[in-house]
C-alpha cells in the first residue's frame, strides 16, 4: 500500500504571483530562472523526465547561470521508462555534472517486481493507480525531503489545450510555487534554442518520438499531429496526474 505523503509546513509566498506573472509575461526562461535563483535560494528544484524543455532549462541552469548550490534535478524513475531514456539520463548528467535526484516507487524495485506486485498491465487495468504509484508519490515525498519552496517544470503553453492558459508562475496544491519558465515559447523557439547552444538530446526524437514518457505509453506521431499525440494513444488522458 502507497500512503500519501503530507507536504512540510511551507511559510505562504511574500511573492505576488499575479504581478510577477505580469512582469514576466514576455521574458527570456533565462531572465525567469535568474529572478528564481536571485529570490529563492534554497527549496529550489528542477523536475524533469529530460525531454526538450527540460534539457533547455537544464542548460540555462548549469551551463548559463551556474548557481551554487546547484539546483537539484529531480527525475522520476517510473520503472517503465525506455532504456534509451535511462542511458541519455546518465548522459544528461556526466554532461553537466548534474546534481541528480531520482525517486521511483518503493513497493518494487525494477518492472518485473512491479509486474508481480500490480499485474502485467497496470496501466490498461488502472492507469491512474498506475501514475500514482509511479509519479504521483515519487514526486511529492521527493519534492518533501528535498526541502522544496519552489519548482520548475519544462511545461508550454502549445503542448496541448489543457495548457494553453498556463501561467509563468503559479501555487501547487501544496502552496509551492510552481515555475514554467518556457510556458510562453513555442516548440519552434524551444528547438531553436537546442540547435543555437548544441544542447544533446534523447535520441528518440530522431526517430519520430515528439514526447516521450513510459514506454507502454508512448508511440511516435504521424505527419500533422500534435506534439504530444504519441502520449496515451487511444485514451482522454492528456496528463499522467503531477501537473493536476
Amino acid at each position: 500500500m502507497v500512503h500519501a505523503i503530507e507536504a512540510p509546513k511551507l511559510q505562504t509566498t511574500s511573492f505576488d504571483l499575479e504581478e510577477l506573472n505580469q512582469r514576466m509575461a514576455s521574458a527570456h526562461p533565462r531572465e525567469i530562472l535568474a529572478w528564481c535563483i536571485n529570490n529563492i535560494p534554497t527549496g529550489l528544484v528542477q523536475s524533469t523526465a529530460f525531454g526538450v524543455t527540460g534539457m533547455v532549462i537544464m542548460d540555462i541552469l548549469y551551463r548559463d547561470l551556474k548557481p551554487n548550490p546547484p539546483i537539484p534535478v529531480l527525475f522520476l524513475d517510473t520503472l517503465h521508462h525506455f532504456h534509451e531514456t535511462l542511458e541519455f539520463v546518465e548522459k544528461a548528467k556526466a554532461t553537466y555534472n548534474l546534481d541528480l535526484r531520482t525517486y521511483k516507487t518503493p513497493e518494487a524495485n525494477d518492472r518485473h517486481e512491479f509486474a508481480k506486485r500490480y499485474g502485467v498491465a497496470l496501466w490498461h487495468s488502472n492507469i491512474e493507480q498506475f501514475h500514482h504509484v509511479t509519479k504521483v508519490e515519487p514526486l511529492q515525498r521527493g519534492l518533501n525531503e528535498l526541502n522544496t519552496i519552489a519548482w520548475i517544470t519544462g511545461r508550454r503553453r502549445d503542448q496541448s489545450e489543457t495548457r494553453a492558459e498556463l501561467p509563468i508562475f503559479e501555487l501547487d496544491k501544496q502552496n509551492r510555487i510552481k515555475v514554467n519558465p518556457l510556458a510562453h515559447w513555442t516548440r519552434k523557439e524551444t528547438w531553436a534554442y537546442m540547435m543555437e547552444f548544441d544542447v544533446i538530446y534523447h535520441p528518440l526524437l530522431n526517430q519520430g518520438y515528439t514526447s516521450i514518457g513510459d514506454e507502454p505509453l508512448t508511440t511516435p506521431v504521424l505527419p500533422g499531429e500534435h506534439e504530444r499525440a504519441g502520449r496515451w494513444r487511444g485514451s482522454q488522458k492528456t496528463e499522467c496526474g503531477i501537473h493536476i
